[in-house]
């Protein structure tokens, strides 16, 4: 059966970091998806659009995505066949991360509510129109996944990962001392070795 490899990248990231995973996934067709904006609803169609494009050329497709890209994933495919989805300090609560990040900047929902945008003083803007539209297409994920996780991630909780973890079919593993971003070179000889294993 051909397998392909479809990616998602990160915020900040873009398409071309597909080839860093190509060693790790022999005999496999591997596929960047570009997005400049990460809004689900402008993504969604980007990620489908590459999703199908593999679909018709092969039985098997393989997800890996990073940090928002997860969630944006799971947004858009969440209705399609996928064999199996590595996330990688995945965002898998996109209302709690934006509830955890009106706290930080030291604002409350009403406070969004009634600005409709706020943004804040490490860099994010947050969005009343994106919460209210998160709110209202919850996303059902039943693929089979397998989430590499680092202790010192800052942006995503371990009670949210632990708690997807046990309401999905879902496996952990968590790399000790680690950072949101898996970036040194014995950070990324971890991520190659567990996707090595899950896969």
């Amino acid at each position: 059966m051909k397998k392909a490899a479809l990616y998602i990248h990160g915020k900040g990231g873009d398409f071309t970091e597909a080839e860093s995973y190509r060693k790790n996934l022999s005999g496999c067709e591997v596929v960047g998806v570009d997005y400049a904006i990460d809004f689900p609803w402008i993504t969604e169609k980007p990620i489908r659009a590459a999703y199908d494009a593999l679909r018709r050329e092969y039985g098997s497709i393989v997800l890996i995505a990073n940090s928002i890209g997860a969630y944006l994933a799971m947004h858009a495919l969440q209705d399609c066949p996928v064999g199996k989805a590595l996330f990688i300090s995945p965002v898998l609560d996109m209302e709690r991360l934006i509830l955890d990040m009106l706290g930080w900047a030291g604002a409350t929902e009403s406070d969004l509510r009634e600005q409709g945008e706020l943004p804040t003083d490490f860099g994010e803007i947050l969005s009343w129109d994106y919460l209210t539209y998160v709110r209202a297409h919850p996303i059902a994920w039943t693929v089979p996944t397998e989430i590499l996780y680092a202790s010192g991630d800052t942006l995503i909780s371990r009670e949210t990962v632990d708690a997807f973890t046990k309401s999905h079919s879902a496996n952990l593993t968590v790399l000790e001392n680690g950072e949101h971003w898996f970036h040194t070179p014995e950070q990324l000889a971890f991520l190659d070795a567990w996707m090595a294993r899950v896969l």
